[in-house]
Parts: structure tokens; sequence; C-alpha cells
């Protein structure tokens, strides 16, 4: 799986210019900003891509950010358009950092391609690497999207088959709980007419 979703990304990368800044997220990204309450720290985007908009955002606003993807195409884009992001070229699931060393985490469009199975680990971790009060916002795939109240399977996407895996909402917050999370937000957002699920939760 880790392979094709590599593979799709890379291919992604080669067409990103023509669709570089289709979607206006400003909204959500302010929004973001206005949760955590602080005016600078350091940010990790697992699933980071080209690193446009959301760690752009932060890195022009006084953060330091970490990227973390799974594709080196989209972390050459991420280093061009983002250069004073460093980047990591891995698997968010298997990618680790010492415990209280973020202040805030985001996986935008990136988590629902994990096996939810791997879910309660992942989000232990990213508990771990959070600073007691830090902030996580990931958009996870629904019903919505899927058409299934729980999902494990491929959906095509700009021509390339791609892995999704979601839970129900409600085991979505029950393991988001068990790792130790506040849950402070969750809203269905409809972007280039596709809906997902955006939480924001705190350590």
């Amino acid at each position: 799986m880790n392979t094709d979703i590599e593979k799709a990304y890379d291919s992604f990368a080669e067409t990103y210019e023509k669709n570089r800044g289709l979607f206006d997220m400003s909204e959500l990204i302010n929004q973001f900003e206005a949760d955590l309450q602080v005016d600078d720290g350091h940010l990790l985007d697992l699933g980071c891509g080209a690193g446009e908009p959301f760690s752009k955002f932060f890195v022009d606003n006084g953060w330091s950010v970490t990227g973390v993807d799974l594709s080196l195409k989209m972390l050459e884009l991420a280093n061009r358009y983002v250069p004073q992001m460093n980047t990591i070229h891995s698997n968010m699931t298997e990618v680790d950092f010492k415990e209280n060393s973020f202040d805030a985490i985001i996986a935008i469009y990136s988590l629902f391609h994990a096996p939810r199975e791997k879910h309660p680990q992942l989000f232990s971790r990213i508990y771990k690497w959070l600073i007691s009060g830090g902030k996580v916002l990931f958009t996870y795939a629904g019903q919505e999207y899927t058409g299934s109240e729980t999902f494990s399977g491929t959906k095509e996407f700009m021509g390339q088959k791609l892995f999704y895996s979601h839970d129900t909402p409600e085991e979505l917050n029950q393991k988001l709980k068990s790792a130790g999370f506040k849950i402070c937000r969750e809203e269905h957002k409809t972007i280039g007419g596709e809906t997902f699920l955006w939480v924001t939760a705190e350590k």
C-alpha cells in the first residue's frame, strides 16, 4: 500500500503546478491558528505534500515547521515552495519524535490513507509528540466520501486508485479519547466538491 500511495502522489506532483492554489482554505487555517492561542511554536505536518497552504502559512507567520511525506516528488515541491520547512521522507505511521516536541500537529487529507487498525497507535504517538495543551487538526474520511459507515479499500482520485480507511465518527471519537485527547471541534466541510470531517483535538 505504501508503494501505491507513494507512486500516486509522485504522479500528482507532476500536475501540481496546474492545480496550485485552486481551493481556498484560509478560513480553516485562520480558525486553527486562533484555536492554538499562541503566536509561534513548532508545528508538525503529517502528509505535508508540497507544504501549501497550511505549512506555508505557519512558516510565514514565524513558526518552525517539520513536514513528513511518503512522496519524494512532493517533498521536492515542498522544498521549492516552503524552503524554510524541514522535510522528512517517511510514512507517518513509522516516523517518530521525542515526547513534547510540537505545539501543534496537522494531517490534512492524509491520515485516512493509513489503515484504520493503525489509527489508535498513531493517535497515541501524536498525543506523545504534542506539548500539554497542544492541538492536532486532521481531516477524516467518512460515509459522505466513501459511501460506507466504515471503509478500507480503494477509490479513484484524479485518475489514480488510492487507499482509504476510516471508522464511524463514534468509533473515531472513542479512539481519540482512548489516546487521551479532548475533542474540541468536529465539522463537515465541503471543498472542491468533496466532503470530509475536520477534527480538532487537544492534549
